[in-house]
């Protein structure tokens, strides 16, 4: 307790403001109540009530209650800013908004989302504005760049796709942030890995175990919700064309030359990370991606027991196609394609809504990505319609850098849609505290 009252904590001086206040309001009580106080300071009251003022007492006890409670709520309300400017995530926001969002956020839906990639950390940065009830489940078959080399010279799952997404639901200082997300440059032995990923293979080797280290690593990130491996087994991404023709490695799967007929996993019976299958069951809305088709939504449907826990769980299911094809995955893929491949592949029927863009790719976006051979995703409404699957539509674009989904614009859709959003009740009450209610 006396830790309070040392140099620079910055409470002290509201400490004593509270303090007087509740003194001030004791003495309020003595004159309120006609108690004996001093004599001297009696028989004043009592001359001032016999000549100039009835009830002097009464009248001088309210004006000290009323400078109590002044300072005791300075003082209270001095101590709380105090405490709130040194530990609050975002130095803009103002209390009533913080208390606000965690409140709500607390008693927001059950979530899990499945993939993998840049697509999921997009979606995850939206979500978590509304709950911090989510479960992440994320592919672990990368097997390129730092992710990669980490994963050949020391034996664990690559690390890259779950760095993404501890950065999206992290509550911790913009500067760890991006601590997490720095990549090496101009050195011959740290060259192109990131930060993040050699903090979580250390943590690994320290722990002794991969589960352990993302823990770890979401305490000091201070992730709002968890990240889970799709599966704990150290396995290898695979495709077979319609040519014949076969190949193992995920960064080897995109061919443009090629069309992919399937993918699968090696070994083909890896077991589900035990905490996803409960997430699922316990799940109000499940989502699969965005993110890349075969590379990263699939592969988590390959491993066993999570299709069936997909299908059989009560939660509303949610499939967000992506805004654009990818050459040497989807070319050529409309809505209905990206979502066949899903059923293909997990065995049957899985999502009960499809999130379709209906903006349009401005021409000098479009332009550039098809000189990489992606092009904007369509989609048959009545094809998809009479496949007995609702077809939510909506303007998702964002094109500040690339051309990829709008994490805020597709979160509200989605809440919208799950009825988290009753007609901007909660957006109305926000706006109202904002003003000072």
């Amino acid at each position: 307790m006396l830790r309070w009252l040392l140099p620079g904590m910055k409470v002290k001086r509201w400490l004593a403001i509270a303090l007087s206040g509740l003194i001030l309001i004791l003495i309020s009580l003595l004159f309120l109540l006609d108690i004996e106080i001093f004599n001297e300071l009696s028989q004043l009251v009592a001359t001032l009530e016999e000549e100039l003022v009835p009830a002097a007492g009464i009248l001088i006890g309210l004006m000290i209650l009323g400078g109590g409670l002044l300072f005791l709520t300075l003082g209270l309300r001095g101590m709380v800013n105090s405490l709130f400017k040194t530990l609050q995530p975002d130095p803009n926001d103002d209390l009533a908004t913080v208390v606000y969002h965690r409140r709500m956020q607390e008693r927001g839906p059950r979530v899990v989302v499945l993939g993998g990639g840049t697509g999921l950390a997009t979606l995850l940065r939206g979500i978590k504005e509304y709950t911090s009830n989510i479960t992440a489940i994320v592919t672990v078959t990368d097997d390129g760049g730092s992710s990669g080399k980490i994963r050949n010279e020391m034996g664990i799952l690559p690390p890259g796709d779950i760095r993404n997404c501890l950065v999206a639901l992290a509550e911790a200082e913009p500067l760890m942030q991006k601590l997490f997300q720095y990549r090496f440059y101009g050195n011959a032995d740290l060259e192109g890995h990131s930060f993040g990923n050699l903090f979580i293979a250390a943590m690994s080797k320290i722990s002794g175990d991969f589960e352990t280290a993302i823990r770890q690593s979401s305490r000091v990130l201070a992730v709002r919700g968890r990240v889970l491996p799709s599966t704990l087994t150290n396995c290898l991404l695979c495709a077979r064309y319609t040519d014949g023709t076969e190949t193992c490695g995920e960064t080897n799967i995109p061919r443009p030359d090629r069309k992919i007929e399937k993918v699968y996993l090696n070994p083909l019976n890896c077991k589900p990370h035990p905490d996803t299958i409960k997430a699922l069951r316990e799940a109000e809305i499940i989502i699969l991606g965005p993110g890349s088709l075969y590379t990263s939504i699939i592969p988590n449907l390959l491993v066993k027991g999570i299709p069936e826990a997909l299908r059989s769980s009560e939660a509303m299911k949610i499939y967000v196609c992506n805004v654009m094809t990818q050459a040497g995955e989807t070319q050529s893929y409309d809505a209905g394609d990206h979502l066949e491949a899903i059923e293909r592949h997990s065995g049957g029927r899985i999502a009960d809504y499809i999130i379709v863009n209906n903006k349009k790719v401005n021409p000098r976006s479009a332009s550039r990505y098809e000189e990489e051979g992606a092009f904007p995703v369509t989609f048959d409404l009545d094809g998809l319609n009479k496949k007995g699957i609702n077809v939510i539509e909506s303007p998702l674009l964002d094109e500040e850098d690339y051309v990829r989904h709008n994490p805020q614009a597709l979160a509200r859709e989605i809440m919208e849609l799950a009825g988290y959003l009753r007609n901007g009740r909660e957006n109305t009450l926000l706006k109202l505290w904002n003003w000072g209610w």
